[in-house]
C-alpha cells in the first residue's frame, strides 16, 4: 500500500499544472489557448516573456525533484522510487488537474532524473545548452538531452530500476515532442526568442 502511494503521490506532485498558475497569475487565463498551447516554459515565455519562464521553469523542476524525495521517504524501495520519477513526468505530461493534458516533460524529468540520478544527469544540461545555444531550437535541445540521461545511467551501470525509468522518461519526452519532430524536419519549427500570439 505505501508503495502505490507513493507512486501516486509523485504523480499528484508533477500533475500540478505549474506554466498554468504561473501564466493565470499574470494575466494569462488560459494558457493553452495560447501559442503552442502547450503549459511549459518554452511556451510561456514566447506568450508572456522571461519571468514568467523561468518561475515556470524552476517550478517544474522543482516538482519533479520533490516528487521523486517523496517516493524515496514514502518507501525506500528503489523500484518504487524509480517508478515515482517516471510517474511525476506522466503527471505533468498528463495532469488530471488539466483533464489529462500537460506540458512534455522536459523541466520536470530533468528535476525527477536529478533526484534519482543526479551524475548521469548534469552532463545533460551541457547538452542542452551546448544544441540550444548553436541551433537555437528548444525542442532539438531537449530531445538530445533526454536521450542522453538512459546513456549515462547505462554507462556508469546504474541499478536496473533507474535505467528503466530514464529511458521511459526519455520515451515519454521524444513521444510529446512528435509534432515540434515534424517541424524540426520540416524547417518550420520556432527558435528560441521567437514570441506567439493567440491561437485559439
Amino acid at each position: 500500500m505505501s508503495a502505490v502511494l507513493a507512486v501516486a503521490g509523485a504523480y499528484l506532485v508533477g500533475a500540478i499544472p505549474t506554466g498554468y498558475l504561473v501564466s493565470r497569475a499574470f494575466g494569462v487565463s488560459d494558457i493553452t489557448r495560447h501559442g503552442s498551447g502547450n503549459i511549459g516554459a518554452s511556451n510561456v515565455l514566447r506568450t508572456l516573456g522571461k519571468a514568467p519562464a523561468v518561475l515556470t521553469l524552476v517550478g517544474d523542476v522543482v516538482k519533479g525533484y520533490l516528487a521523486v524525495t517523496i517516493a524515496a521517504l514514502a518507501t525506500g524501495h528503489e523500484t518504487v522510487i524509480a517508478t515515482g520519477a517516471v510517474a511525476a513526468v506522466v503527471g505533468n505530461c498528463w495532469s488530471v488537474f488539466l483533464g489529462f493534458r500537460g506540458g512534455k516533460g522536459v523541466a520536470t524529468g530533468f528535476g525527477a532524473m536529478l533526484r534519482l540520478v543526479p551524475v548521469p544527469t548534469l552532463p545533460a544540461v551541457l547538452v542542452w545548452i551546448a544544441i540550444a545555444a548553436t541551433f537555437r531550437y528548444t525542442s532539438l535541445a531537449s530531445l538530445a538531452a533526454a536521450l542522453c540521461v538512459p546513456l549515462g545511467a547505462l554507462a556508469m551501470t546504474r541499478p536496473l530500476p533507474d535505467i528503466v525509468a530514464t529511458a521511459c522518461v526519455a520515451g515519454i519526452v521524444v513521444v510529446r515532442h512528435r509534432e515540434n519532430i515534424a517541424r524540426l524536419s520540416e524547417g518550420s519549427e520556432r527558435k528560441i526568442g521567437q514570441r506567439s500570439a493567440p491561437t485559439r
